[in-house]
Order: structure tokens, then C-alpha cells, then sequence
């Protein structure tokens, strides 16, 4: 076994979750990623946990989708019987085909997630979780990159110094944190302003997701004003959206359109009420990654990029009294601010064209 795969387990189960000896732990993975779950089950056995494995399968979900009623999705309860009784979730991604749910109706899998709705909500309320990626040739091909450069790639952003990202990452905390209102400009198609008054910033050093790197918040959900234009396309149950623009009034958004599958974006809208808020602005801090993948858990990290995710807001954001911004959806969007861009906060430039006001060779 490659070494980078056991050094993989380890910072997940070390770094990441902190998994102890009393942890009941629940590893969901695809076949594709055997050799971490293997890896993770011996990091595991060494901490003297108790795993308990679910192996997702693509194909099985698309046939299961298909054969469905949209009305007939219900919440599984031994899903959320089994979530009840986990301290810790390790999810792992890693595709075979990377649009094998692409002819699956978008309608049937909005039902789904708000059929999986408690579920979430019990992992995100009652679990400590990370979400992770293990290489795989389908998803180096959607890299336009050969499997063993997307490899090394994968672990590049996997492996770095936590400790160091957390130091750089807490300067934006800084600024962000006790901000009332931000707004973001790019380029002729972007120019959105939120409240964020109250809310509460946070930063991900590889403890959420692995690899880490974004400082993000959550918008006061009635504030949102403006549109967005997002440069680079997101992937929705294998379908990739591009050129997505979203308009907001009253925090809600009130026109859409887009490049490539807008019924997807649509879907995604038509989810819940909540869907059509924003949940979170969050701004990409971590240098190792540096170009755009296709695989959103690196994407979303890159420096010089901001994503706002439409739907569920990030609970520890959001204190309590304050409105909180609930859906069974949570999907990112990215906007690149490497040019002709700026984010403000209470009226003053903190990034001009990818570079913060704490680095070198920012031009306020």
C-alpha cells in the first residue's frame, strides 16, 4: 500500500476527528477507495474505536432514483436510527464514472435530499465529520489530468503543514469575524452585497473537510442583494451546471438562468424555501491548490476563488437567537476573484485580485 494512503488515515482520524477509543465510527466509501478504508480501519484498530463501514455505489443509486416516485422518497430511519448512535462520520469520495447519476431527473433527486434532510441534520448537529476524496482515474480524467499526476495532486493538498494554514486562515478570521456587511465584485457580471452582522466566521484547517483551506460565514439570510455570476461550473448529481447567474432581492433569489443545464440549477431552487437564501460565504485560503479540477472539495479551497452555497447555513456560524437559514440543500458555487475583483468588508478592500491585505503585493 502507498504510503501517502496510510499518512491519509491518519490525519483523518488524528487530526481531523480526534477519534477516541469510546468513538463509534462510521466510514462511507466507495469500493474505489478500498485501500483508505483499509487504511482507516487499521488507524482505527489502533485507537481502539469501533468502525462500522457503508459502501456507497453510484450505479445502485441511479437505478434506485429511476425506479422511484418522486413522491414516494421518504427518510430512511435506519439511517437515522445508525446516525444516532455515531460520534464520528468519515465520508470518502472517489468516482467511477463521474456522471452516473447524470440521467437521473433533478426532481427526484431534490426529493431525495429532503428525504435525507434529518439525517443531515442529525450528522451535523450530533456527529464530528469530514468529508475526503482518494484518487481515483475517473476523477483525474474530469481533471484533464493523468491518474498519477492527479495522484500526487490529491495528496499534495492532503499532506501540508495544518498548522501553518490555521495560522494564515486566522488572519481572515480576524477581519471577518466581528464585520457587519460584506460585499463581493467581480468582472462586469458580479457585484453582491450581505449583512453578516452577528454572525460568527469560521475556518477550515482540514477539520471539516480534507483537504481544508477556507475561511467562510453565514449571511443574514434576508440581506442578500445583487447577482452573481459564477465562472466556474459546478457539478450536481453528475451533471455539470455552467455560466449559472443568480440575482437576489430581499435575500431570496428572484431570476436564474444558466449557461448548461439550468434545470438542474432549477432543481436545486425548487428544493426547499431555504434553497433560494444563501447559507454561506466562504472564501477559498489554501495556495497548494492551484487550478480549477472539477472535483468541488478541492475547488472550493483554491486560493483566489470565493463560493457561496445556496441552502443550509453553517450551524456554528450562526449563534443562537439569530435567524438561521435551514434547508435540506447545501450546494457551493464559485466565483474566481483572481481578477478584476475585490471583496470589501464594512467598506474597506480585504482582497484585491486573489491577494489579501495581509500579504505581500497587495494593492489596497
Amino acid at each position: 500500500m502507498d504510503d501517502r494512503v496510510r499518512r491519509h488515515a491518519e490525519i483523518l482520524v488524528d487530526h481531523c476527528t480526534d477519534v477516541g477509543p469510546d468513538d463509534d465510527v462510521l466510514i462511507s466509501a466507495p469500493a474505489t477507495a478500498d485501500d483508505l478504508v483499509v487504511a482507516l480501519y487499521e488507524r482505527l484498530g489502533e485507537r481502539g474505536a469501533r468502525p462500522t463501514l457503508s459502501w456507497r455505489n453510484r450505479r445502485a443509486g441511479r437505478a434506485y432514483a429511476r425506479a422511484m416516485d418522486v413522491d414516494d422518497f421518504r427518510t430512511k430511519g435506519h439511517d437515522l436510527a445508525a446516525m444516532r448512535e455515531t460520534d464520528v462520520v468519515i465520508m470518502v469520495a472517489g468516482s467511477t464514472n463521474a456522471a452516473e447519476t447524470s440521467d437521473v431527473d433533478p426532481a427526484k433527486a431534490a426529493a431525495s435530499a429532503r428525504a435525507n434532510r434529518p439525517v443531515l441534520e442529525e450528522r451535523l448537529e450530533s456527529t464530528r465529520w469530514v468529508i475526503t476524496q482518494h484518487p481515483t482515474p475517473a476523477d483525474a480524467q474530469r481533471a484533464e489530468m493523468s491518474t498519477a499526476a492527479w495522484t500526487d495532486f490529491v495528496y499534495d493538498a492532503v499532506n501540508r503543514d495544518w498548522a501553518a494554514q490555521r495560522e494564515f486562515q486566522e488572519q481572515l478570521v480576524e477581519i471577518l469575524d466581528p464585520a457587519a456587511a460584506v460585499r463581493v465584485v467581480s468582472g462586469e457580471g458580479t457585484d453582491l452585497s450581505m449583512s453578516v452582522d452577528g454572525m460568527r466566521a469560521g475556518s477550515d484547517d482540514a477539520t471539516r473537510n480534507l483537504p481544508g483551506g477556507e475561511v467562510f460565514t453565514a449571511p443574514v439570510p434576508d440581506s442578500v442583494e445583487g447577482e452573481v455570476t459564477f465562472d466556474l461550473p459546478v457539478r450536481r448529481h453528475g451533471r455539470e451546471v455552467r455560466d449559472a447567474r443568480l440575482v437576489f432581492e430581499g435575500g431570496e433569489v428572484v431570476d436564474h438562468t444558466a449557461g448548461r443545464n439550468e434545470d438542474v440549477l432549477t432543481s436545486v431552487l425548487d428544493t426547499d424555501e431555504g434553497a433560494r437564501r444563501l447559507g454561506e460565504l466562504g472564501i477559498g485560503t489554501n495556495r497548494g491548490i492551484d487550478r480549477f479540477t472539477g472535483t468541488l472539495l478541492f475547488d472550493e479551497k483554491m486560493g483566489d476563488t470565493v463560493h457561496l452555497a445556496l441552502g443550509n447555513a453553517v450551524e456554528e456560524c450562526v449563534p443562537d437567537g439569530r435567524e438561521f437559514n435551514a434547508s435540506a440543500t447545501h450546494v457551493d458555487m464559485l466565483v474566481d476573484v483572481s481578477e478584476d475583483s475585490r471583496i470589501e468588508v464594512d467598506g474597506e478592500v480585504v482582497q484585491r485580485d486573489g491577494t489579501f491585505r495581509f500579504e505581500e503585493g497587495f494593492d489596497g
